[in-house]
């Protein structure tokens, strides 16, 4: 047997039982290092275990890594397993050996308002790296992410754009809301009932009654929240299929969506289509529109910063502000609006959103995505559904400008974010009411010590000083249920959950931890805070805020071992993404 017109790449050298075969590797461009020659067979030994293993023939096709962040605490990613398998399906079908792994979720909504919520944004490094080490040492040809949870949907996205290689990802989908008393509830509703209680304007009956059903099975949070924010911005930015997040997470044609998408990777890797065809500056523009566009997260400017990042493509805060201000807000759904993601999938779907985009002039229509096609491509073939209200048609958008802005000032010089979806409201001036941890703020909120005109501050929550950037929808959703959502601002290093409204400012940077001037302040100063004309103040002289800031001293770490102390020395600011690599 000779291999001398073979070129060497291409040798795929496969012992088994005294057969020897010469195969082209074209499709395993990676997996055969692994798995071929007989210099692998304790490799392939170990692939092949008994009943549970692989076959030889499996051995000879692509290896597909299916990474799944699939948990059972919660109902966002609860129905991940149910995905994975139709997505194996999928792969085999198309001649490809799937091979699943799991990685981690911090459900949010269940840490909410304690220590543990510290570990949710720090979840988000633990997926990227989990999946990208997990898919370097298998040597994987093609990866495909499965992600449901407010962390998962950045986090795999951010893998694939370290990986480079054929790879996309797939969101698990949205919970059906729940009913209670005749209405249509998410979590948000649930999380405000607890300042509604403290106030006394619903019973604890009620509470218990809404708790029920809140959540009446699996899927993400139904509002447009974290994950529904970031499902959209991942389509319109190219690396998931264009339609497939808006399914419902217990809707048969999900099942259908997860087998195609493991068709779907077969393709890219016979065609070698890579994240970086498709992360582009052009397609993070559109997948920042789609934020703006729909009242989304604030935690979209945070993940898509990561994003960009890894992709290593140069993003600021300032292009999140260019394109909000020429962006209006056409999609009216929840927390500033009334329809929940199921609703929107009704009405047409993230593709249907995408089209009356397109029709706008807002979106790059020329960006490849996974299919192969454009994203203009892909919008073409959406339908509107007869009567929907969920999304507006352009000349009659909720808000003329999107859903977010970027201030600056004294109190923040390297920026912050304000959520302008659902209210009209641009200037709050007031004392400031100084807290160093959310625990205290809430408890002063359900005691009554929170009064109308106040500034809600709270400090050291930033991702070096909490370490990992708490999200804050307890405290946010106590000062709605308690009704004060108009009367009072507040202000953080910190982040809020995307069920969030009201006046509310996050990510102050510099955060509190490093001395960035938010850390100064003092009970009563008059923080002034401008959405109009993009400023966040303390009435302050210079001197007299260097003073303070001499005067400082920095807080003994939280954590001084462990991987939240790795976090917390590694961590960027929250203007850069709040990435560790």
């Amino acid at each position: 047997m000779s291999f001398d017109n073979i070129p060497p790449a291409l040798i795929y050298i496969y012992a088994y039982a005294g057969e020897y075969r010469i195969m082209s590797n074209k499709l395993k461009p990676r997996s055969y290092a692994i798995t071929d020659g007989p210099d692998r067979a304790a490799a392939r030994t170990m692939l092949m275990f008994g009943d549970g293993g692989l076959s030889p023939e499996d051995l000879d096709k692509p290896i597909i890594g299916v990474a799944n962040t699939w948990i059972e605490i919660g109902p966002c990613n609860f129905h991940l397993r149910r995905l994975a398998a139709k997505v194996k399906a999928g792969i085999r079908d198309a001649g490809g050996t799937p091979l699943e792994f799991n990685t981690v979720s911090i459900s949010d909504g269940i840490t909410m308002g304690t220590e543990g919520m510290k570990t949710s944004l720090i979840s988000r490094e633990v997926v990227a790296d989990s999946i990208e080490l997990v898919s370097i040492g298998n040597m994987f040809d093609a990866v495909i992410a499965l992600c449901g949870c407010d962390k998962t949907v950045p986090g795999t996205v951010m893998a694939l754009a370290r990986l480079d290689i054929p790879s996309l990802t797939l969101y698990g989908g949205s919970i059906m809301p729940g009913n209670f008393q005749g209405r249509d509830v998410t979590i948000q509703d649930v999380f405000e009932a607890v300042g509604q209680h403290a106030e006394g304007t619903i019973t604890v009956e009620e509470l218990d009654d809404l708790i029920s059903k809140g959540c009446p099975g699996p899927g993400a949070c139904g509002g447009q929240f974290t994950a529904n924010t970031m499902a959209t911005a991942v389509e319109m930015l190219g690396i998931a299929p264009l339609g497939s997040g808006s399914v419902p997470a217990v809707a048969e044609e999900k099942d259908n969506e997860a087998y195609k998408a493991g068709q779907l990777v077969m393709d890219m890797l016979a065609n070698d289509r890579r994240p970086s065809q498709i992360i582009t500056r052009k397609s993070l523009e559109n997948a920042i529109t789609s934020v703006a566009a729909t009242g989304g997260s604030t935690n979209g400017v945070l993940h898509l910063l990561a994003i960009a990042y890894e992709a290593q493509i140069p993003l600021t805060l300032e292009d999140f502000h260019t394109i909000s201000q020429k962006t209006p807000v056409l999609a009216d759904l929840k927390p500033g609006g009334q329809f929940v993601a199921t609703d929107l999938y009704e009405a047409g779907g993230i593709q249907f959103l995408t089209k009356r985009l397109i029709e706008a002039g807002l979106l790059h229509t020329d960006e490849l995505t996974v299919t192969g096609k454009t994203i203009g491509e892909e919008a073409a073939a959406a339908t509107e559904t007869a009567g929907q209200q969920v999304v507006r048609a352009v000349n009659a958008p909720l808000k003329p400008t999107g859903g977010f802005a970027i201030l600056r000032g004294n109190l923040a010089p390297d920026g912050c974010v304000i959520k302008l979806a659902g209210q009209e409201k641009t200037l709050h001036r007031g004392p400031a009411r100084i807290f160093e941890r959310e625990e205290d703020t809430f408890a002063a909120i359900k005691g009554g010590k929170i009064k109308p005109g106040d500034v809600v501050v709270i400090r050291y929550e930033g991702p070096i000083g909490g370490p990992g950037m708490r999200e804050m929808l307890g405290v946010t959703a106590a000062i709605v249920g308690a009704g004060l959502s108009e009367d009072v601002a507040l202000l953080t290093d910190g982040r809020f959950s995307g069920a969030t409204h009201g006046f509310m400012i996050c990510h102050v940077a510099p955060e509190a931890a490093i001395g960035g001037p938010i850390a100064i302040l003092q009970e009563g100063d008059e923080i002034v805070i401008d959405a109009r004309t993009r400023r966040v103040d303390v009435s302050l002289s210079d001197a007299e805020i260097q003073a303070r800031l001499e005067a400082w001293d920095p807080p003994t770490p939280r954590y001084t071992r462990g991987v939240m102390a790795k976090y917390a020395k590694s961590v960027s600011s929250a203007s850069e993404g709040a990435v560790t690599g």
